[in-house]
């Protein structure tokens, strides 16, 4: 029988403090618990060790990239709690995040409830708006009495008055004529700059901004007074038919910015892309325009059975096609309510509406600026008063 062995007096080999699978894999996520969920919902025969520590570290990873941005917007909103829409914002305006979590639903992350503007209160800057028949009467300060003009000295008599005023004649005649000698090239220099500054102004001031509206994702949505085709901006909308036909008002006017290089343009464009089905848009370069790119759809005509739809699909695809050029600014027109004849206010609802559901339904998008570039007052207004229906 061997004989045996002696032990020491702690009984064998001192044991370590245990570690977890986390703390061993420097991680903050439980990989222990994400390993035990693995093999329970997952049915497969083998499982990795070490895919549970790479799971947990991509989960962590995640996690703190979405409390980081959802930080920053709540920052930005001057709150002090992330709540769901500070999550919701954070995923929709970072690319990679949304590509991720495309199809994932956050609770109670969307926007205010619709509140009519009539309700709210009317703010002038700083200070709530009062009415000005509830206002005290101003306080009318008496003017103060003008100076008397001093006695003159008096004049001379006979024929010292009459010689004295000889005098003054001639030394008057004098200085006159040195005076209109030296202000004539003075005023023909004013006149010149003052034509460069008028022409100027003109230039400057066809295109003038009347409202905006900025969306829950941060496009603005921006009504403006000018022509379309003097618009600097990435994209502009040209609404046409299934030939591409420039004739149109707007067509007119991109033809005669664009010139022969931009009539070619469009004729190779409708030669590889063929004609536009009802809501189909294809895509051209500008060459003289201030815009880069040409989008043409073929609208809809007002007064069939699926006009309206036919009308968001048109503005949709338009969107949708700017997105894939990489555009961020896109300016387009009334579509649909000039010889399509659309009701002005029917149009301008369905196009702001199929705007806002198209960012909505992308979250990130290229575009961050939609011009609606329009000429008459009615179309503006009618444009100004949907957009004051949007609440941020």
């Amino acid at each position: 029988m061997a004989p045996a062995r002696i032990r020491g007096p702690a009984g064998g080999k001192k044991k370590g403090a245990s570690r977890s699978k986390s703390s061993r894999a420097g991680l903050q996520f439980p990989v222990g618990r994400i390993n035990r969920y693995l093999r329970q919902f997952i049915l497969k025969k083998r499982i990795s060790a070490v895919a549970p520590v790479y799971l947990s570290a991509v989960l962590e990873y995640l996690v703190a990239e979405v409390v980081e941005l959802a930080g920053n917007a709540a920052r930005q909103n001057k709150k002090s709690r992330i709540i769901p829409r500070h999550i919701l914002l954070a995923v929709a305006n970072d690319e990679e995040l949304h590509r991720v979590l495309k199809g994932v639903t956050i609770p109670n992350g969307g926007v205010l409830p619709q509140i009519r503007p009539e309700l709210l209160s009317k703010v002038k800057g700083h200070k709530k708006w009062m009415d000005p028949s509830s206002q005290p009467a101003p306080v009318v300060k008496a003017p103060k009495p003008k100076p008397k003009p001093k006695a003159a000295a008096a004049a001379p008599k006979g024929r010292a008055a009459k010689a004295a005023a000889q005098v003054q004649a001639k030394g008057r005649g004098k200085s006159m004529a040195k005076a209109a000698a030296s202000k004539a090239p003075a005023a023909s220099g004013r006149r010149k700059s003052a034509a460069a500054a008028s022409s100027t102004a003109r230039n400057t001031s066809s295109i003038v901004v009347l409202s905006e509206k900025t969306l829950f994702l941060g496009q603005k949505l921006t009504v403006i007074e000018g022509d379309l085709s003097s618009l600097s901006c990435d994209a502009v909308v040209h609404p046409t038919n299934a030939s591409m036909y420039l004739g149109g008002e707007v067509g007119t006017a991109l033809l005669k910015a664009g010139g022969a290089d931009f009539q070619q343009e469009v004729t190779a464009l409708l030669a590889n892309h063929g004609s536009l089905s009802v809501g189909d848009a294809a895509i051209c370069s500008g060459h003289s325009l201030p815009a880069s790119h040409v989008i043409h759809v073929h609208s809809p005509q007002w007064g069939t059975a699926t006009s309206e739809d036919d009308l968001e699909k048109c503005v949709k695809n338009c969107l949708s096609l700017a997105d894939t050029s990489q555009v961020k600014s896109l300016a387009l027109p009334s579509v649909g309510s000039g010889s399509n004849r659309f009701p002005k206010e029917t149009a301008a609802r369905l196009i702001i509406k199929a705007i806002k559901s198209y960012f909505v339904s992308v979250m990130a998008s290229n575009i961050k600026q939609v011009y609606f570039v329009l000429y008459d007052q009615e179309t503006i207004d009618i444009y100004n008063a949907e957009l004051n229906r949007i609440d941020d």
